[in-house]
């Protein structure tokens, strides 16, 4: 590979839309079984055909989850899973289990193995053992630097990939590996069900001294002690590549196809604007701004830098939300738009248009029509069609969003 990747997330069909329309150069997605994300709808084997096709269809790869820790009865179920992923042609299997990786390759010799995140792989000497037993990708922990990246780039086979998270939620226990969840509502965040309660809001009490709540919270409500920002590197495209990393990914399978439009365009984006200027990259601020039009905590670089000081939220769980999207463009004929509505909106309001890869178009919508042409207010019925007149033509899946009045 001799390009930074970006790689995105796919939840369900409407996100790897989103994903490939938007700049991905690839997508990982789950199936029903063996991935670490339960909440979102995920992909039979006959959508995840269809997925394969389509991404490849556009160039862009597929990987394939199956990086829980699976217990003994389901370890007779994994071969069918993996036989089903070389039907659909996946390019390739993401797993954080020994075991797993090699059944990959006693089922399906010629797979290609990603090795996730969850194994916590955080030296050099893991991660050629790992690449002698077969696999082609490293996904390091989250808790690593760009010095240690480096060191690891620099100490294994240059034929092995590199991967590292570089934007999103990042988990509050080393490299997702958390019990809080099990412990606390027997949900197993590592096997996809996990309940976040490291958003949840604590006080502390003494065992001997019931109600009596000691002083360790923000406020009433209690601290949130656990709260981790969300990640944001889309400003140091360059240090990353200079540490040796091979894919950029971003975090979000449970987010929504806005989410993944926006952030998956903005990295596309901000690997381009390096390419253009390697050796003096700096980031226009209007792709930089973009992060921010999403709904995400607070953000901060994670451990690139270092042990950080500032990666934790206390005052709240909650997120940011400053844009909302409104409308998707399905196509554009003789000067006139026509889309279909997400959130409702007003004749006259102000909204952005955000096509692949270009600045975001800035618009007064002064005049609707609904599908019978007539005019209207308000678009206000959900996935409702409507049309305004627009001389400029915006490619079909174009977002229309507008900013949140505060």
């Amino acid at each position: 590979m001799d390009r930074l990747e970006v790689l995105a997330p796919a939840g369900d069909e409407e996100r790897l839309t989103a994903a490939l329309n938007y700049g991905a150069d690839a997508v990982y997605l789950g199936r029903k079984q063996f991935g670490m994300r339960a909440s979102p709808i995920n992909f039979d084997f006959d959508q995840l055909v269809k997925a394969v096709k389509s991404a490849h269809s556009k160039g862009v790869k597929v990987y394939l989850t199956c990086n829980t820790l699976p217990r003994n009865n389901e370890i007779p179920l994994f071969e069918k899973f993996v036989k089903e992923a070389v039907d659909a042609k996946v390019d390739a299997l993401i797993v954080a289990d020994i075991g797993l990786l090699m059944l990959v390759k006693r089922y399906a010799p010629d797979m290609e193995i990603h090795i996730s995140t969850q194994t916590g792989i955080v030296n050099y000497a893991t991660a050629r053992e790992l690449y002698n037993l077969g696999a082609k990708r490293i996904v390091l922990a989250r808790e690593l630097s760009l010095d240690e990246i480096a060191e690891i780039r620099a100490k294994t086979n240059p034929d092995m990939d590199i991967e590292c998270f570089v934007h999103g939620a990042m988990c509050v226990s080393f490299s997702g590996r958390c019990l809080l969840s099990q412990y606390l509502v027997n949900r197993d965040a590592n096997r996809g069900e996990c309940a976040q309660p490291c958003r949840w809001g604590y006080h502390l009490m003494e065992e001997k001294r019931p109600g009596e709540y000691f002083p360790v919270f923000e406020d009433e409500r209690g601290t949130y002690i656990l709260n981790a920002k969300d990640m944001c590197m889309i400003e140091h495209i360059d240090k990353l590549a200079e540490a040796g990393v091979t894919s950029l990914k971003i975090e979000g399978r449970a987010k929504s196809a806005y989410y993944v439009t926006v952030i998956a365009n903005a990295y596309r984006m901000a690997v381009d604007e390096y390419y253009r200027n390697p050796h003096d990259f700096k980031l226009p601020d209007w792709i930089r701004d973009e992060v921010y039009k999403v709904s995400h905590r607070q953000y901060c670089k994670g451990f690139f830098f270092g042990t950080p000081d500032n990666s934790q939220y206390y005052e709240n769980s909650g997120y940011i939300r400053n844009y909302d999207i409104v409308a998707v463009v399905e196509k554009c004929e003789n000067g006139v738009v026509y889309c279909t509505q997400r959130n409702r909106f007003f004749s006259g309001d102000e909204v952005e248009l955000l096509p692949p890869s270009v600045k975001p178009v800035v618009m007064k919508l002064d005049v609707l029509y609904n599908e019978n042409g007539e005019k209207i207010e308000t678009a206000n019925h959900a996935m409702m069609k409507f049309s305004f007149p627009c001389e400029t033509v915006f490619p079909a899946g174009t977002v229309i969003r507008k900013a949140v009045q505060a």
